[in-house]
């Protein structure tokens, strides 16, 4: 893991990992939200939130990109800022990816939407379209993460790309070896128990 000096203080990338909601968090943007951090540095993080489908097909908003795009072949809400633009993440395994892609941790990148897309078809393993994104500024979510709001945790390239993002907070929970698996079985309404 690498840091950054940001003053006299170092703060640790995150990136690449992922921030799973805690059924504490009370901002309904982020009820049971798995968000991968796309950047994370002394400037603020941005990520985006992997399991919340929209009913609007990827066709409807950018044509070209439709038949990349993996199933449900939907926009998700990548967060609550800019929801008037686009995000394309894509997951390319190999050392080299093609033009119109940079990678942001392991075989996950971002895919430059005004590329044509025949340049990368060849090369996408996987692609979500996502409307806005979450931000955070310098040193936002290091205050979240010290009230519990979110567990990090490691992202697996199949995270981007879930066929079942609906459930894809339970999975990411029950993946893990620690008391975090156990969070998992959190019932929807606490109060119904």
């Amino acid at each position: 893991m690498c840091g950054i000096m940001s003053g006299m203080t170092e703060v640790s990338s995150l990136t690449g990992r992922l921030l799973v909601a805690s059924p504490a968090l009370a901002d309904p943007n982020f009820d049971r939200a798995v968000v991968l951090l796309i950047d994370h540095d002394e400037e603020g993080s941005l990520g985006v939130v992997l399991n919340r489908p929209t009913p609007v097909g990827v066709g409807d908003i950018l044509l070209p990109w439709a038949g990349l795009a993996g199933d449900p072949g939907v926009v998700f809400q990548g967060g609550p800022v800019s929801l008037d633009s686009a995000l394309g993440v894509a997951v390319i395994p190999g050392d080299e990816g093609p033009l119109g892609w940079r990678r942001v941790y392991g075989a996950i990148g971002l895919v430059d939407l005004e590329a044509p897309p025949e340049l990368l078809a060849a090369a996408l393993g996987s692609l979500r379209i996502f409307a806005g994104y979450s931000g955070w500024g310098p040193g936002q979510l290091e205050e979240e993460l010290k009230t519990g709001a979110w567990y990090v945790v490691e992202s697996e390239p199949g995270d981007v790309s879930s066929p079942e993002p609906e459930s894809l907070w339970r999975a990411v929970l029950r993946r893990q070896r620690s008391k975090l698996a156990m969070i998992a079985t959190y019932p929807d309404d606490p109060s119904l128990n």
